[in-house]
């Protein structure tokens, strides 16, 4: 795939200012633990909101659900439309007890919830459960995911593209905190949408209409 002058200024744009906003947040992020990891409990929830939406519009995302579409229609989307009531429960319900326990993570509200040493030992296994066999399966697709897409634009090896990630993400979390990450998130969740957008439009006038379309 050959990218023109305008892709290539689009792309460097793009990081310049994921970069920027991680810069931005540095000091923020260095006031205090709790600064950096939970925001100081003072993010916006609509910052916070959209953050969680951009999250699940990963690499992945348009791969998989393209693929549902292919394979079983619309409702395909079911597969993950589910979790829509999970997400609802956290927000308006399990949040607001969240937060008047003043956890930082889930692991940690195991233990308050719970008491002495079984409450100790449940911590430490969802620690490790979900530290490392859970959170390495999601971040190994969402990475081959995106190393697969910049193999196809830019026609790196998936090594490089892997490598070329991985400074990228670690230098900016490790420097802005959560308030980088979501502010971030919110950024590139405007791009997605408006680019999302924008391929469905000329997808479908390229095809001949709407009406043409087979969605049984």
């Amino acid at each position: 795939m050959e990218l023109c002058w305008l892709d290539w200024t689009f792309i460097i744009w793009f990081f310049a200012i994921a970069i920027w906003i991680g810069l931005y947040y540095a000091r923020r992020a260095s006031s205090s633990i709790s600064d950096y990891f939970i925001s100081g409990r003072n993010l916006p929830w609509l910052i916070a909101g959209v953050s969680m939406v951009a999250t699940t519009f990963a690499a992945d995302t348009p791969l998989v659900v393209s693929g549902l579409v292919i394979n079983r229609g619309i409702a395909g989307n079911w597969i993950w439309w589910n979790m829509v009531f999970s997400g609802m429960l956290t927000v308006f319900f399990f949040a607001q007890l969240w937060r008047r326990t003043e956890a930082v993570t889930d692991v940690e509200l195991a233990q308050i919830r719970y008491a002495g040493k079984p409450a100790a030992f449940l911590r430490g296994f969802r620690g490790i459960y979900l530290g490392i066999p859970i959170t390495g399966i999601i971040f190994g697709w969402v990475t081959l995911a995106m190393a697969k897409i910049l193999s196809v634009t830019l026609n790196w090896p998936k090594w490089q593209a892997i490598a070329v990630l991985l400074i990228l993400t670690v230098a900016y979390i490790t420097i802005s905190g959560l308030w980088g990450v979501v502010s971030a998130d919110a950024f590139q969740f405007v791009i997605a949408m408006a680019g999302s957008i924008l391929l469905a439009i000329i997808a479908v006038d390229h095809i001949g209409g709407i009406a043409v379309l087979n969605l049984n």
